[in-house]
């Protein structure tokens, strides 16, 4: 049995999902591309609808700017405080097994002291990439549905979201 198969029987192994959000401006042009896709075989479980009525941007993942960057902001605070208390207490082991001699710093702060130099970094990288990146993108996303509009989102496997994406595109062109 190969490695791969048993990490995805376990669940370690996360198949890779993409995802495809369309913006409509009303509710009945949504629910017709909905019931379009579904008709040229895209499953409802690959398919959801946001807005008045439907889903609301929470349920689906959709999180507020600020969330998205407290979310990013702890997770690389926790990472970059890992690394740097390893760091500092490799650190004092090296000055306390060489004999290294730190000018007016006691060897046992090494550890503390970049945990939290580290953490604070990280924790202000991951807020930035959390704000300025995803948190971006979601807010556009919030303020289509904030405005009244509707998104529909196709998540799933390539195949699936680019089939969805042709489907539509189809549609769109030839209501032209």
């Amino acid at each position: 049995m190969s490695v791969n198969r048993f990490l995805n029987k376990t669940g370690l192994v996360r198949r890779q999902s993409h995802l495809a959000v369309l913006v409509f401006p009303d509710e009945t042009s949504v629910f017709q591309a909905y019931r379009l896709l579904h008709y040229h075989g895209v499953s409802p479980e690959h398919l959801a609808i946001v807005g008045e009525g439907y889903s609301n941007p929470e349920h689906v993942g959709l999180l507020k700017p600020m969330q998205l960057a407290t979310r990013k902001a702890k997770a690389f605070s926790i990472l970059a405080g890992t690394i740097g208390a390893i760091a500092g207490f490799a650190l004092f082991l090296v000055s306390t097994l060489h004999s290294i001699g730190l000018s007016g710093i006691q060897p046992i702060l090494l550890a503390p002291a970049f945990a939290v130099v580290g953490g604070f970094t990280g924790a202000v990288i991951g807020g930035l990439f959390g704000l300025f990146g995803e948190g971006t993108t979601a807010s556009i996303y919030r303020h289509h549905v904030d405005r009244g509009q509707y998104l529909l989102m196709i998540e799933g496997p390539d195949r699936i979201v680019r089939w969805g994406q042709e489907v539509l595109s189809h549609y769109a062109t030839s209501r032209l």
